[in-house]
């Protein structure tokens, strides 16, 4: 059974700083392309980072040089540090597992900035 858990969200304050991660079960971590996408309240799902199997990543114009995305394939996680944070980025996160056309989800963790 593949599962997807993702923990660390919360509230912050402007100019904060979260990190979230996403704990894999059930697949093959290494070789899977993991995302983080976001989707707020009356939007669509976005792309906030992607990392390859290879480590490569991708990044979302609106979070460049504010966000890293890792991973660690020995613990099957990956990692979303979130700096200066701005109320914008308030939205549920999620983790997703990619490779060749076969997609999981995970659950969601909100984030809401705000003062």
């Amino acid at each position: 059974q593949v599962q997807l858990v993702e923990s660390g969200g919360g509230l912050r304050q402007p100019g904060g700083s979260l990190r979230l991660s996403c704990a894999a079960s059930g697949i093959a971590f290494s070789l899977f392309a993991m995302g983080w996408y976001r989707q707020a309240p009356g939007k669509q799902r976005e792309l906030v980072a992607s990392i390859t199997s290879g480590g490569s990543t991708n990044y979302a114009d609106s979070v460049k040089g504010r966000f890293t995305i890792s991973r660690d394939n020995a613990k099957n996680t990956v990692y979303l540090q979130m700096n200066s944070l701005k109320p914008e980025d308030t939205a549920v996160y999620y983790c997703n597992a990619d490779r060749r056309a076969v997609n999981y989800w995970g659950q969601g963790t909100p984030v809401t900035v705000s003062s």
